[in-house]
C-alpha cells in the first residue's frame, strides 16, 4: 500500500462519487462542495490501484481532516488508519499548525479516538448523516 499527496483529482473525485453519492446517498451538489482546488489531497493505492482518499484544508492554526473514505472492498486492511497518520504527518510539517480537527460519521467515532482525536460539542446532521466534531492537537 502507498499513501501520499496526490494531485490526481480525478482518482479523487471517482473514489468520493463511489463512496459518499452512490453507497452513502450523499447528494452531489453536497459532496461536491467547491473546496477541492485550494485543499491538500492524499490518496492510497494498492498495486496501483486508487482504493482511498482524503482531503485538508486549512484553516488558519487547523488542518480540517475530510471526504476520507476507502473502496468498501478495501475496508479492513488499514488503510482508512494509514490515510489518517499521512494526514497528521502532513499538518506537522506546515509551520504554525496545531490543531487536526474533522467532522466523524458517529459509527466512526471509535475509529478516530483510537487514533488520538476527541469528540466534543452535539451530534449534528451532516448530509443526512450523524456526525459529531473530534479534534487532535498537533
Amino acid at each position: 500500500m502507498i499513501v501520499g499527496p496526490t494531485t490526481d483529482l480525478a482518482a479523487c473525485h471517482a473514489l468520493r462519487r463511489r463512496v459518499f453519492i452512490e453507497e452513502q446517498l450523499v447528494s452531489e451538489a453536497e459532496e461536491l462542495d467547491g473546496l477541492d482546488e485550494g485543499a491538500l489531497h492524499l490518496l492510497a493505492q494498492i498495486d496501483g490501484r486508487p482504493v482511498g482518499t482524503a482531503r485538508i484544508l486549512i484553516r488558519g492554526e487547523t488542518g480540517k481532516i475530510g471526504r476520507v473514505c476507502v473502496l468498501a472492498e478495501a475496508r479492513g486492511q488499514g488503510i482508512g488508519a494509514a490515510l489518517m497518520r499521512a494526514a497528521l504527518a502532513e499538518l506537522r510539517t506546515l509551520p504554525g499548525m496545531t490543531r487536526a480537527k474533522l467532522g466523524a460519521q458517529i459509527h466512526a467515532l471509535g475509529f478516530y479516538e483510537a487514533l488520538g482525536f476527541r469528540a466534543f460539542g452535539p451530534e449534528y446532521d451532516d448530509a443526512g448523516i450523524a456526525h459529531r466534531d473530534m479534534e487532535l492537537m498537533l
